[in-house]
């Protein structure tokens, strides 16, 4: 008779489990906490050397950085969680001991698995409602070079966008069309192939057919002498959408307003191929957690005083990096367009967890 259920005892449930989550977090923690720690070092000196900066940026700067590491590190904390977990279980005997119960190499993964498909569901909205509003405050406030930027309204930092022959630089973008404000603009006006004049305006605002320039500064190289006005009316027929859709970062929007950006920018006939893979994947990254346990569960199987406990460990460590390289490789892929962005999201995931099943019974058997 076929057995149909899953999950071993509840006791041992909550055993494996709490060996697995504890695990994780523990090398969570202290991987993130390193990671802060250099990515601090590297950092700290731009941001005090920028007049009025203190600890409290410090401390700003620790709380747009950190929850991206903690995102970053989550499955790689899981997986190593996972093979903690496999290795004392095999050492003590205790897989064996499972076994001889009647135990099935799936029963013992079931409850890890589970509680890594929670851990994503945590990880995903964790990714939403945390990560990618630092990931957008820490790019606008590093593109101005640690300098104070607006409150967080839809900012993109450093925006280029072609009028006709002329080149736009924006260092800040914030609002949404067709309420969008631009700070640190650059127009560089060209003809024949050659840079004619360069206009710098402090801000811009649309009007009904272009953008008002405020506090501008224009350079003519053929004169070589640079004009100063307080306004100006440029860039007539760019719209302000060109710069809300010129850069559409999947990592700083979160899965709703990446969604509304991925319609309007094929509305206006821009490439969609980046926004769509990074769209696909904000759902596979969080669910890899899952595959972890899969993975690492070489770890488990064998017996311990066979010696190939640590070449076990380091096989199921090195298909979990491999899985991390490959989904890169596949997103790099998405976004060029050289894979359909749901194929490039989603294939190392099914390719993984097919070698991690065809593993698991090989061990088993």
């Amino acid at each position: 008779m076929i057995n149909l259920n899953f999950f071993p005892s509840k006791r041992l449930a909550r055993y494996t489990v709490w060996l697995y989550i504890s695990r994780s977090l523990a090398v969570l923690l202290s991987l993130s906490l390193v990671l802060m720690m250099l990515n601090l070092l590297s950092e700290s000196g731009k941001i005090l050397a920028v007049p009025g900066n203190s600890e409290a940026e410090l401390w700003r700067y620790v709380g747009y950085r950190l929850p991206q590491l903690i995102s970053f590190a989550f499955p790689f904390s899981f997986l190593l969680g996972a093979l903690i977990t496999f290795t004392t279980l095999n050492q003590s005997s205790e897989v064996v001991a499972m076994k001889a119960a009647g135990l099935s190499a799936h029963q013992l993964l079931a409850p890890l698995m589970a509680a890594s498909l929670a851990l994503s569901a945590f990880s995903f909205f964790f990714n939403e409602m945390v990560v990618v509003k630092g990931t957008r405050q820490l790019s606008a406030w590093q593109d101005n070079d640690y300098k104070a930027v607006p409150p967080d309204s839809g900012i993109l930092s450093n925006v280029w966008v072609v009028a006709g022959d002329d080149l736009v630089q924006a260092r800040i973008v914030t609002g949404r069309a067709p309420n969008v404000q631009l700070r640190g603009v650059r127009i560089f006006e060209r003809q024949n192939n050659t840079i004619e004049r360069i206009v710098d305006a402090e801000r811009a605002r649309p009007y009904a057919g272009g953008w008002i320039l405020e506090n501008v500064s224009t350079y003519d190289s053929q004169m070589s002498a640079v004009l100063r006005r307080p306004s100006v009316r440029a860039l007539e027929g760019v719209e302000p959408q060109r710069f809300t859709l010129a850069k559409v970062d999947p990592n700083a929007q979160d899965y709703e307003t990446l969604s509304r950006n991925i319609g309007e920018m094929t509305l206006a006939g821009v490439n969609t191929a980046t926004a769509r893979t990074g769209l696909f994947h904000k759902i596979s990254q969080p669910l890899s957690s899952v595959l972890m346990p899969l993975l690492a569960a070489i770890a488990a199987f064998g017996l311990a005083r066979s010696g190939k406990v640590l070449v076990r460990a380091v096989i199921g460590m090195a298909l979990g990096f491999a899985y991390f390289v490959i989904d890169n490789f596949g997103v790099a892929m998405g976004n060029v367009g050289a894979y359909p962005p749901l194929l490039a999201a989603w294939a190392p995931f099914l390719l993984f967890l097919l070698i991690g099943e065809t593993v698991l019974i090989r061990s088993e058997e």
